[in-house]
């Protein structure tokens, strides 16, 4: 189960006691932003999109969406997001819990989004459609093995002037 995978990993690092875990879904940002009690945009939602052979996971704020010509412009391909076999398939995660952590080695390059450094903490989820951990935007950063923090969103900016 993906979510053993993540405790293992998180708890190699001393953060195990962060993950949460509820007894409905939180499976969408809405779901989990009710199951945290914190506002959606502070759900750091993991995007997964091809990549050829392998996928490019972005994690951006929960209220930020991806904008399709900065990604073109970043990598050179079109955003087409995976089917939700292909996303268990790459990342070890099922769709509603995928996270940037515990992957598959080489299957997935993580970034991610500047939308999400206007928070002291992010919850990602943990691996299970009924999870989340609570973390600084370092240490998602560190943990996740991000190769960069990226600017492809939209959406959030105008909000937050």
């Amino acid at each position: 189960m993906a979510i053993e995978q993540v405790r293992e990993f998180l708890k190699a690092h001393g953060l195990e006691a962060r993950i949460h875990e509820f007894a409905s879904s939180s499976a969408t940002v809405a779901l989990a932003a009710e199951a945290l009690g914190t506002e959606p945009a502070r759900i750091a939602k993991t995007l997964s999109f091809d990549n050829g052979d392998t996928c490019i996971l972005i994690v951006a704020a929960g209220d930020a969406k991806i904008d399709n010509r900065k990604f073109k412009d970043l990598f050179g391909r079109k955003a087409t997001m995976l089917a939700p076999d292909e996303v268990l398939r790459l990342t070890g995660h099922a769709v509603g819990g995928v996270c940037p952590f515990a992957l598959p080695e080489g299957a997935a390059e993580v970034y991610t989004d500047l939308s999400l450094q206007r928070f002291d903490t992010v919850f990602p989820a943990a691996g299970s459609s009924n999870s989340a951990v609570e973390l600084s935007c370092d240490a998602l950063f560190t943990l996740s093995a991000s190769k960069g923090w990226i600017d492809v969103c939209k959406g959030w900016q105008e909000e937050n002037i």
